[in-house]
């Protein structure tokens, strides 16, 4: 994906699909794109957990620096949960969160999984920006920590 940054200068994001991302990676652009706020940051082994345990981690980079993730849990048959989705502060408005998002559906298999989130407050205009639909109906139980 080719683009240009805030002061015009070319850049270049890699998309990939990276199982090994490490925590101390996961846990910046979790901070750098706000989403810190609600997931378990100071919690490294729990971090840990999340991304081993995740189906499809899918990443973006500028160079070296990772920008973006987006971490799925699918069975590639019929649905994928999108449970994060970060890109840093620094690079939203880019389309980067628009082309994770894509390529996780892709990776879990479009034709045949349909592909559902749960928007934080402050991203819920976003979602429908990038051809998503609202749910008229979602149900939860919330944990207990």
């Amino acid at each position: 994906m080719a683009g240009s940054d805030e002061a015009g200068e070319q850049m270049d994001i890699r998309i990939d699909c990276e199982p090994n991302l490490t925590v101390e990676e996961f846990r910046g652009v979790l901070v750098a794109s706000t989403l810190g706020e609600r997931r378990p940051v100071d919690e490294p082994e729990r971090l840990e957990r999340m991304l081993r345990q995740a189906d499809l981690i899918v990443t973006a980079r500028d160079g070296e620096r990772l920008v973006g993730v987006s971490r799925a849990l699918t069975d590639f048959s019929y649905c994928c949960y999108l449970s994060d989705l970060a890109v840093d502060a620094a690079y939203q408005r880019r389309g980067i969160g628009k082309i994770l998002v894509e390529e996780t559906h892709r990776l879990a298999g479009v034709e045949v999984t349909t592909l559902v989130l749960a928007a934080a407050p402050a991203a819920e205009s976003y979602y429908p920006k990038i051809g998503m639909q609202p749910l008229a109906s979602a149900w939860m139980v919330r944990r207990t920590r």
